[in-house]
C-alpha cells in the first residue's frame, strides 16, 4: 500500500492502470475510517484490479461555525484499517494542493436536491461536495465510485452531477452499516457523550416507527413527520428536519404508492449531528 499526496502523480498511477487493462475502484473519504468505509473498501476490492482510497477533509462543504476544526482526524490509524482491506493507493493531499491560491471554479447541482432538506439548513454545503468530487474523480479517474447511503441526499446529488456532467464512472450506493442498536455508523458518533450515545438509536427507532406507519397506508405525511420531530424533542434532540420524500427526486410525494419513498432526517444530540434514513418500496 502506498500513500500519494501529489495530484500528478496520482493521476499517472491511475492513468497506466487503465491503459494496463485494470478497473480503477475509489472510495473517497474524509478520513476517521469506520466499518461503514471498510464495507465500501472491502465492495471496491471486489469490484476493482486497483483499490484507492481518498482522506481528505474538504473546507468547502463546511459552512461558518461548523466543525472544520475539530473534525476528527487519524491517518495512523486509517491507514492501519486500509491496509487490512488491501488498499492499494491512498490518495492524502493537503488543502493547498486541492484548492491552490486563486482558486474560483465550483461546480453546482441546481434544484430541490440541493435546496431542500440538508441544502436549507446547510447552504453552501452541497456546492462544496460537488466541487470536490468532481475533482477527486478526475484526480482518480475510476471506473466505479463508491459511496454510503447514510447520506442519501449526497448521493442522489453525486448520481446527478456525474450524468449531468457525462463522468464516465459508475457510481455505487451501499447500505447503511449500523451499531447493534441501530445508530448508524459516522466518524461524527465520537462527539457524542456516554450519556448521549444510550439516546442516540432513538432517531434509529424514530424512522422506523414513520416508516411503518406508511407502510401500513397512512397518508398524512405532514402529521408523521411534526410528529416524529417531536418525538425527536421529547428524547433531547434538536431536529433540522424528518421529511418524507420521493427517493428519486426528493420532493414531496404526490401521493402513496405512486414512486418509491424514503424517510430522512436530521438531528442534533450535543455536540453531533446525526443523519439517517429509511428506504421503503
Amino acid at each position: 500500500m502506498q500513500t500519494i499526496t501529489d495530484i500528478k502523480e496520482m493521476q499517472a498511477r491511475c492513468l497506466a492502470a487503465r491503459a494496463a487493462g485494470q478497473t480503477v475502484a475509489f472510495v473517497p473519504t474524509m478520513g476517521y475510517l469506520h466499518e461503514g468505509h471498510l464495507s465500501l473498501l472491502r465492495e471496491g476490492r471486489r469490484r476493482g484490479d486497483l483499490l484507492v482510497l481518498s482522506i481528505f477533509v474538504n473546507p468547502t462543504q463546511f459552512g461558518q461555525g461548523e466543525d472544520l476544526g475539530r473534525y476528527p482526524r487519524d491517518f495512523d490509524r486509517d491507514q492501519a484499517m486500509a491496509a487490512e482491506c488491501n488498499v492499494d493507493l491512498i490518495f492524502y493531499p493537503d488543502t493547498a494542493a486541492v484548492y491552490p491560491h486563486g482558486y474560483v471554479t465550483y461546480v453546482n447541482v441546481e434544484g430541490p436536491l440541493t435546496t431542500t432538506l440538508k441544502g436549507a439548513c446547510r447552504p453552501t454545503h452541497f456546492r462544496g461536495v460537488t466541487t470536490v468530487v468532481a475533482k477527486l474523480l478526475n484526480i482518480v479517474l475510476p471506473h466505479v465510485a463508491l459511496f454510503g447511503r447514510k447520506d442519501f441526499q449526497q448521493l442522489a446529488v453525486i448520481r446527478r452531477m456525474t450524468a449531468d456532467l457525462n463522468l464516465p464512472v459508475e457510481i455505487v450506493g451501499m447500505p447503511i452499516v449500523r451499531e447493534d442498536d441501530g445508530l448508524a455508523m459516522s466518524s461524527r458518533n465520537q462527539y457524542l457523550t456516554a450519556q448521549e450515545r444510550q439516546r442516540a438509536p432513538v432517531l434509529y427507532r424514530t424512522l422506523c416507527e414513520v416508516a411503518a406507519r406508511l407502510r401500513n397506508g397512512e397518508s398524512c405525511f405532514t402529521a408523521l413527520e411534526s410528529g416524529a420531530a417531536q418525538t425527536l424533542r421529547n428524547s433531547g434532540f434538536e431536529p433540522d428536519y424528518v421529511a418524507i420524500r420521493n427517493a428519486l427526486t426528493l420532493e414531496v410525494p404526490a401521493g402513496t404508492g405512486t414512486a418509491p419513498q424514503v424517510v430522512l432526517a436530521a438531528a442534533r444530540l450535543g455536540k453531533a449531528r446525526l443523519i439517517d434514513n429509511m428506504i421503503l418500496n
